[in-house]
């Protein structure tokens, strides 16, 4: 009798769903030599390359990172790695074209929004993402982008992440100008108007305002000094030339190829599920962002009570669980 109750115990344990084991995760599934799961994918007709790392090994949810700018770097989502792998999530860092750690072409003519909307496209391809599993999560610029694939392909994805950017660049310049800068100290908001007006954007006196009294309370709110090391790369391998052309020479306000830049009304035409990503401290309109889930066909909404607009790092303790909660959702068929 004894050995016919340990039959059955060993029975309903075998029946019991089993954890994915770590190695099987971790498995790039990789030939000839491995790379770490790096990959240099071919775009514009095989004339550039960027710069892709895979992590992970899920073939139901696969998340590509579009990262800030334009031509910011994929190193500010390494905070990433502290909650995805335990997840489960496999996901790609990518650096866009003209980013560091891809090619860096001077023709001033491939900075438009249709061209990296290709760009992804190529990417997408390359990477083997479908509809089945394919999350796109854009923060930033990379919003801009995310938002700007949908439109066009969004029968090649299961998910939509746009995380800290509004639907429209003359209502963040509005939101730059009408909230935030009338948070500032009144003499502080002067000079640094002073400055822009002339157009002294190098002058050291320039960052030493914005720095304390801007960056540090919106874009990420720890002191310059304790910025987390992917942050500081980030800013350091910074392409600013296509990022003055696109986006203008500060964060505070937007100029350049993008100033006019809505598609307000186009976000009904989105309906794939869709989670957008606000916070209290962002330099994006956290009430926008909340509208922009009402607009989209099958949207949510997650708010980051103590974020900016890198919420990834000063706010974890909302932006992981909620983004992670949202993929699980989706993936298992359920209404965001």
């Amino acid at each position: 009798m004894k050995t016919s109750l340990i039959v059955l115990m060993l029975a309903l344990v075998s029946c019991q769903p089993q954890p994915e084991s770590s190695q099987a995760y971790y498995d790039l599934e990789e030939t000839g030599v491995r790379s770490g799961g790096i990959q240099m994918i071919p775009i514009h007709n095989g004339t550039y390359k960027v710069w892709t790392k895979r992590v992970g090994n899920n073939p139901s949810m696969k998340v590509l990172l579009l990262h800030g700018g334009p031509a910011g770097t994929h190193e500010y989502f390494e905070s990433f790695d502290s909650f995805f792998p335990e997840a489960g999530i496999e996901y790609y860092y990518y650096d866009q074209l003209g980013s560091y750690y891809s090619d860096q072409p001077s023709d001033s003519s491939l900075w438009t929004i249709e061209r990296f909307v290709e760009e992804v496209e190529e990417v997408r391809q390359a990477l083997e993402l479908d509809s089945t599993n394919f999350y796109l999560l854009g923060n930033s610029w990379g919003g801009i982008l995310a938002m700007e694939y949908a439109l066009k392909y969004q029968r090649n994805l299961k998910g939509l992440i746009i995380c800290n950017m509004m639907a429209s660049c003359p209502d963040y310049g509005a939101y730059a100008d009408n909230v935030l800068a009338k948070q500032m100290d009144p003499a502080v908001l002067a000079e640094i108007r002073t400055l822009e007006a002339n157009k002294d954007f190098s002058n050291p006196r320039y960052m030493e305002l914005l720095m304390p009294n801007y960056y540090e309370q919106h874009l990420c709110r720890f002191p310059a000094s304790e910025w987390p090391d992917p942050v500081n790369r980030a800013f350091k391998h910074m392409n600013s030339s296509i990022y003055t052309l696109m986006q203008g020479p500060s964060e505070f306000g937007i100029a350049g190829r993008l100033a006019q830049w809505d598609i307000k009304d186009r976000l009904p035409e989105i309906k794939v599920p869709t989670l957008t990503v606000g916070a209290t401290h962002d330099t994006m309109d956290p009430r926008h962002m909340e509208w922009m889930a009402t607009q989209v066909k099958n949207g949510r909404y997650l708010h980051c009570p103590n974020g900016s607009h890198m919420s990834m790092w000063d706010d974890q303790e909302h932006f992981f669980p909620g983004i992670i909660q949202f993929i699980r959702k989706v993936h298992a068929g359920v209404s965001p």
